[in-house]
C-alpha cells in the first residue's frame, strides 16, 4: 500500500501533544512504562524530556517535531509493516518517520526487549 498525498499531508499536520497521551496508554496497558516509551522516542530523534514537553506545550505538528529532530542513523534498520504500511515503501520523509515512531511504540507495547527496539543487535 502506498501513501496518498491527501494521507502524507494529514500526517505532517497532526499534532504529537494530540497523538503522544495514546502512545503511553498503549504501552502502560500492556505493562510498559511511560519511561520506556522516552527512551523509545529519544532513540529517534534526540528529542529529552524537556523538549517533549516544549514541543507537547507548543502543540508541535509531526512535520516540526521531524524537522527538529535529530533521527538516529539506524532507522534504516525499521522494518515491516504498521498501520497497512510498508515501512521500507513509504517515500515522503514525515509520514515515514511516523511510521518509525508508531512501529517502535507497538513493539514496545508488544513486549519486545528493549535492545532490539533500539537497533541494538
Amino acid at each position: 500500500m502506498t501513501t496518498t498525498p491527501a494521507h502524507d499531508q494529514r500526517i505532517a499536520q497532526m499534532t504529537f501533544s494530540y497523538v503522544y497521551p495514546h502512545y503511553v496508554n498503549k504501552v502502560e496497558k500492556k505493562g510498559r512504562t511511560k519511561e520506556e516509551l522516552l527512551t523509545v522516542i529519544e532513540w529517534l530523534t534526540g528529542y529529552d524530556d524537556n523538549a517533549l514537553a516544549k514541543l507537547i506545550d507548543q502543540k508541535a505538528t509531526f512535520e516540526t517535531f521531524f524537522e527538529n529532530a535529530s533521527i538516529n542513523p539506524n532507522t534504516h534498520l525499521i522494518t515491516g509493516v504498521i498501520c497497512g504500511y510498508r515501512i521500507e515503501n513509504i517515500t515522503t520523509p514525515p509520514t515515514k518517520k511516523k511510521r518509525y515512531l508508531d512501529k517502535l511504540v507497538d513493539e514496545l507495547a508488544k513486549g519486545r526487549k528493549m535492545d532490539e527496539i533500539l537497533r541494538k543487535g
